[in-house]
Formats: structure tokens, C-alpha cells, sequence
């Protein structure tokens, strides 16, 4: 009997799978010394060795180019740690945290703004931290949602996420638990209904954000995932980062947008690029994300709209940088842009 297909997570691995050649030993090892790097039988099965473009391959095999860091790239690109009261925590808006269960995640992306602190090495949080981070929570009742993410928090047990969702259940002020994940596209055996049950709480609203960034990742095992997860009321989102070489394409990007819609999963944001450590080869403009969105607009449905968001470098919190359509004519009317370009005027408010 053969054994099962494996996470791929060692060069030599990459190399006999033919996702590396020999030639790129020295550099990549240099890579792989510094950044994590796994990728799951789901998203090695859908990378086309033979193409050196292949969009599922730039997104999670390594590269020397990660070797090149710019000035401006940080290890901390958009500033948890200032907002970071206690171990786990990030409170950077008003009503709503972050909880970072973990540092472990299925699969590395290349571009990852925390690559600098996650791996197999990273620690994830003890019994103490996880007790305190609640406690920071129930004794803050602006906070109406909690954000569980990593890592990838549905790389744990459902048992701990049962328990991670039960303890937010008994505070009164949160209403909402929102779980950014990859998992139901990189390893979608994952999502059981013992998991799915262990993410709902009595009293309180579960959304699962998938982050997808291109319409081969939902094969279908990972459309049959997300089902699961939506056929048992949970409502689901999406998060992209606009990525060179992966979907930094009108028809590409709009495939993505409406392939979520067909998974019942609403596009929710298009992030740019982070300043991550030795991501700038993967990174567009803005300019060329403002007219993607413009390329989107009035030619793909309006539920397959995400935001397009900057995250501000240095924990200033995100910042919707889509293109304007509004300007003024001569005689103080506004005038609007259709998408074909068209100017139409709209009068002023008497």
C-alpha cells in the first residue's frame, strides 16, 4: 500500500517532487534557513512544474529573490507589536482584537507579513498567556468581536477550539468570532463536522474568512469544505493580497472574485502587498491594484467586489486606497465616472 501524500517541507522533498532543481540548492537553503516553508498535498497536486509562472508555485516554493530585502521592508510591516497589551492580544481597533492562537500554519506563504514570527519553532501560547489574554479581553467591553488567527488557528484540534471558542462564549460583550483561515483550501480534510460544531457558539455569530488568491486553489475538496462549513450556518468572506506573477490581472482577479460568489463566500478584501522582509518581487503598485478594481467594476457582479485596503505600515490600521470616481465641473457640480469612463454631472444639493 503507498503511503500517504506528505506535507513538503524540507529542499530535498521540493527537489524530488520537481518544484526545485539542484542548481538552486545554495540560494534556497539560505532561504529556507531564515522562512518557514511547507507546502500540503492540496496545493502540490495543483502546481505545474513545467511552468516557471505557475501562480500556485510562486505563492508557497521558495525563491531567492526572498534573499533581496528592501529599506523599507520590517520584520513587524504593520505594527502588531505596538498594539500588543498582552502576549496574543493585538488591539488596534476600538471594538474589536486580534487573537493569535498559534504561530504554526498548514502551508508559508512566500509573501507573509508574519513571516518573521512564524515556523515550526514559533511558540504558540501557554495556558498562563492564553488566561491572561481572555482576561484582557472580559475586562474590555468595547470589544464586540475577536479575530482568531496566527498562524492559522484551524491548524489546531477542534477540542482546543472548542475550548478557545467556549471561554469567549461566557463573555457577555463579545457577539462576534471571526476566524481567518487557509485551511479549507490547503488542507480542506480538516474541516469535519467535529470541527465545524467546535467553531459555533451559543449567543454569538462565527464568520470564517478563507484567504484564497487564485481560482485553481478552490478545487473541489475545498469548495466541499467551504459547503460544510456554510450548510451549517456559518457565513463565509474572503481575503486576497494582490500578488505580481499570481492575480495582478483584470480576468485572472475576477475569475477569483467569482469563483468565491459560486462558493457562497463574499469577497471582502483585497489586500496590497505588506512590507514584509524580502517580498518586494511579489508586490504591485498601487496604482496598478487601483486599476484592477477599476477593471472589476461594472463588468463583474457587484457581490464580487472586495476592498481593496492598505494595511498603513507601522500599525496605523487599514485604509480603503481604491480609485475615485467623484470630481468637480466648473460650476461646482460633482461629476461621476462611469465604468467606461464616461463623466456624468450630478448637481449640487440646492
Amino acid at each position: 500500500m503507498n503511503a500517504a501524500p506528505k506535507t513538503l517541507r524540507h529542499l530535498s522533498e521540493l527537489n524530488a517532487a520537481g518544484l526545485t532543481s539542484p542548481d538552486q540548492r545554495a540560494a534556497l537553503e539560505q532561504v529556507a534557513a531564515r522562512y518557514a516553508v511547507a507546502i500540503t498535498p492540496a496545493m502540490a497536486a495543483l502546481i505545474d512544474s513545467a511552468d516557471p509562472h505557475d501562480p500556485i508555485a510562486r505563492q508557497f516554493v521558495p525563491d531567492a529573490a526572498e534573499l533581496v530585502a528592501t529599506p523599507e521592508e520590517t520584520a513587524d510591516p504593520i505594527g502588531d507589536h505596538p498594539h500588543s497589551p498582552v502576549p496574543g492580544i493585538v488591539h488596534r481597533y476600538p471594538d474589536r482584537v486580534l487573537l493569535k492562537l498559534t504561530h504554526v500554519c498548514a502551508v508559508y506563504c512566500r509573501f507573509c507579513f508574519r513571516r518573521e514570527m512564524v515556523g515550526p519553532g514559533a511558540k504558540a501560547l501557554s495556558s498562563r498567556e492564553l488566561d491572561a489574554a481572555f482576561e484582557y479581553i472580559a475586562g474590555h467591553p468595547e470589544i464586540w468581536e475577536v479575530v482568531l488567527t496566527g498562524g492559522d488557528p484551524l491548524v489546531l484540534s477542534p477540542r482546543r477550539i472548542k475550548h478557545v471558542v467556549s471561554r469567549l462564549a461566557a463573555i457577555p460583550h463579545v457577539k462576534i468570532v471571526r476566524v481567518h483561515t487557509r485551511i479549507p483550501v490547503v488542507e480542506p480534510e480538516r474541516i469535519t463536522s467535529e470541527l465545524t460544531r467546535a467553531l459555533k457558539a451559543k449567543g454569538k455569530a462565527t464568520y470564517v474568512v478563507l484567504h484564497a488568491n487564485h481560482a485553481r486553489e478552490l478545487t473541489d475538496a475545498a469548495r466541499e469544505a467551504c459547503a460544510r462549513l456554510v450548510d451549517a450556518g456559518i457565513p463565509m468572506l474572503s481575503q486576497s493580497v494582490l500578488l505580481h506573477g499570481v492575480n495582478d490581472n483584470p480576468q485572472v482577479l475576477g475569475e477569483l472574485m467569482r469563483t468565491f460568489v459560486e462558493c457562497r463566500i463574499k469577497p471582502y478584501y483585497l489586500h496590497h502587498g505588506d512590507l514584509a522582509p524580502g517580498t518586494s518581487h511579489m508586490r504591485t503598485s498601487i496604482e496598478r491594484g487601483q486599476e484592477l478594481m477599476r477593471a472589476l467594476r461594472g463588468r463583474v457582479s457587484g457581490l464580487c467586489q472586495p476592498s481593496y485596503v492598505l494595511d498603513i505600515p507601522g500599525g496605523h490600521g487599514k485604509s480603503p486606497i481604491g480609485p475615485n470616481y467623484l470630481s468637480r465641473d466648473a460650476a461646482g457640480g460633482t461629476l461621476v465616472e462611469d465604468f467606461n469612463g464616461g463623466l456624468h454631472c450630478y448637481p449640487p444639493k440646492p
